[in-house]
């Protein structure tokens, strides 16, 4: 019989596997380690402004004289009668259609005609009168928010212009505008999502960014026409030029419609 030793049981003692690791480059002394260069990030593309020509102007006024023809009664689809319904309104269509939202504000401007109703309303009671519009909790904030300033700042009263208004939290040069032109007749141009793409898509602008938008269309069209266009466009985003499917067999401006005149 073969004797079993300390030492055999230790050869023929099973290997346990371990778990492979990456290893750490351990530089000699003396000698850095060498360093992984940065990722480096590519610098966010710039888009060159449009070059406003007198042929682009001329463009201009005869695809809103086009659109003034398709769309005669257009006009702000969200209901208000004064400024500060038109805040409340605006604010409420973040993220929500005008007719939803123009389905809530009624039985609102009725409750609370002033901003210091808006102030003193329960927050738990506001959100549900609002909940329909979505995000009813953020809106509710900023909705507050802008009465406290309102009351405490300008005694109650909607500021009359854009550095005022864009004060109030939930307010951005779009809704500052969407006052300033409805209520107050200061002409301005209301860069909706409507705006943002057909102004694109139409070649009035390759900007992204809604101030660049607003300042190209500015630089395009006659200050007259600004109002009018900041209706124009919305309408002619839901009926005709939508995000997808555009209706361009339909389109009363297509004769000048970059897109298909390539």
């Amino acid at each position: 019989m073969k004797r079993t030793t300390a030492r055999s049981q230790r050869r023929k003692a099973p290997r346990i596997s371990r778990p492979v690791v990456a290893s750490k480059h351990i530089p000699k002394k003396g000698v850095p380690a060498a360093s992984k260069p940065a990722r480096r990030r590519s610098a966010p593309k710039k888009t060159a402004p449009i070059t406003v020509t007198p042929e682009l102007r001329r463009r201009a006024l005869r695809v809103f004289d086009g659109l003034k023809e398709a769309y005669p009664d257009a006009r702000c689809e969200l209901d208000f009668t004064n400024a500060l319904e038109a805040l409340v309104a605006t604010i409420l269509a973040a993220q929500c259609t005008d007719a939803r939202v123009n389905m809530v504000t009624p039985a609102l401007f009725k409750k609370y005609p002033t901003a210091r109703d808006y102030l003193n309303a329960d927050d738990e009671v506001f959100k549900d009168e609002i909940r329909s519009t979505g995000f009813f909790n953020n809106k509710t904030r900023a909705i507050k928010t802008a009465a406290k300033i309102l009351v405490e700042e300008f005694s109650g009263e909607m500021p009359r212009t854009m550095e005022n208004l864009l004060k109030l939290p939930g307010v951005g040069r779009k809704t500052a505008n969407v006052i300033l032109a409805n209520i107050y007749g200061i002409p301005g141009v209301v860069v909706d999502t409507h705006m943002l793409r057909l102004s694109n898509r139409i070649g009035f602008s390759v900007q992204r960014d809604a101030d660049k938008v607003e300042q190209d269309m500015m630089a395009i069209f006659p200050e007259s026409t600004w109002i009018k266009l900041s209706h124009f466009i919305p309408w002619h985003g839901r009926r005709c030029c939508t995000a997808r499917n555009p209706n361009c067999n339909g389109c009363p401006v297509a004769d000048d419609c970059p897109k298909l005149i390539e």
